[in-house]
């Protein structure tokens, strides 16, 4: 070891909190991800499902999970039957007319 030269140690604690700051970077975006995907609603999380090639795969090997896709999507695109002109309103709450359907 010359004069002036820094310590055999330093070397090692210099890599040591590389590593440490390497693994806490990567527990942060691990933490990150998990809670962007956990805060979405059901209906965002699984909306690419069941189309394309995915959705082929998906009913070959797994027909209940596509047919659930399928009423899924059929239920998401239906539209709620509309009143007879002559028939009240079912719920008034707050000025906000309410339909039992």
């Amino acid at each position: 070891m010359t004069p002036g030269s820094p310590p055999i140690y330093a070397e090692y604690v210099m890599e040591t909190l590389g590593v440490i700051l390497a693994v806490i970077a990567g527990v942060a975006i691990v933490v990150a991800v998990v809670h962007t995907f956990s805060t979405l609603p059901l209906e965002k999380k699984y909306e690419s499902s069941g189309g394309g090639l995915g959705g082929a795969f998906d009913a070959v090997w797994s027909p209940s999970a596509h047919e659930a896709g399928m009423e899924r999507d059929r239920q998401t695109q239906r539209t709620a039957p509309a009143p007879s002109p002559g028939d009240p309103p079912d719920t008034i709450d707050k000025g906000r007319i309410t339909l039992d359907l």
